[in-house]
């Protein structure tokens, strides 16, 4: 983790979202560190998703104050938290199946070729593979040839090729933002294991990562953090060394109290 004299790398105070009369974040304070891994948990309703949008851009909270790098900041649109150092890896992934890994890793930021051709749009194929290829290596992920096309592969290495572009556009200088939503919903349990490796080789380059599941299991193995969500309000954020299954499930359902006053 980095110097926990430097701030959060994305903190919310107070943030409030609500679509008419109904109120779907009511004053959620949290926060993550570079190299931290935080577990946001909650039942179906409780507000997740929704604060993910928030933390993605995709909607403008009602109310609160959301600070990068201990700087305030406004987002708008994803656009906005992307030029922020925030990735949002989609629980549908939103890989294009028919192209490669390379051109998956590539989208958004693809390599032009020289001279009149690059002029035209003629992407650079052979650069892309090499710069897919090095990445990969950079993040010690182990996958298929990055030639190999994304409809070819199994569900874990699809989940991988996700995390590891979003890693790639918030790795640098000062480490981003990587937003996960239910990374391994659909997977098995060797699969589960490789994408939580993963996970922690990204925190240990010093990526933010806030990590929406709801596999408790998952969530205690592999966060440092977890906060817990009921109806739109944060009910427990703890260590997760510092707590168990038994105590996240009766937050989550509300037959635990609340750690916070009303």
């Amino acid at each position: 983790m980095t110097n926990p004299n430097d701030p959060p790398a994305l903190e919310l105070r107070g943030i409030d979202m609500h679509y008419g009369y109904v109120r779907a974040l009511d004053g959620i304070d949290v926060q993550v560190r570079g190299g931290e891994v935080l577990g946001l948990l909650g039942d179906n309703g409780a507000g997740k998703s929704t604060l993910l949008k928030v933390m993605s851009g995709v909607h403008r909270p009602t109310g609160g104050e959301i600070l990068v790098h201990g700087a305030p900041a406004q987002f708008t649109s994803p656009a906005d938290s992307t030029a922020a150092g925030i990735q949002m890896v989609y629980q549908d992934l939103a890989l294009v199946d028919a192209q490669d890994i390379a051109t998956n890793l590539s989208l958004g930021r693809e390599i032009l070729r020289r001279g009149p051709l690059g002029w035209l749009g003629f992407v650079d194929h052979k650069a892309q593979r090499r710069r897919a290829a090095a990445e990969l290596d950079r993040l010690g992920v182990r996958t298929a040839a990055v030639t190999r096309p994304v409809e070819m592969l199994s569900g874990g290495q699809r989940q991988v090729v996700a995390l590891a572009r979003g890693a790639t556009r918030v790795t640098g200088e000062r480490g981003g933002v990587l937003l996960l939503d239910e990374p391994t919903a659909a997977l098995g349990y060797e699969q589960t294991e490789q994408v939580q490796q993963l996970i922690r080789r990204l925190a240990a380059d010093g990526i933010a990562l806030v990590l929406v599941t709801h596999n408790l299991p998952l969530a205690l193995a592999v966060c440092d953090r977890i906060a817990v969500l009921n109806r739109g309000r944060k009910v427990a954020d703890v260590p997760a060394a510092e707590t168990g299954n038994d105590e996240l499930v009766g937050w989550i359902t509300g037959a635990r109290a609340s750690m916070f006053a009303p």
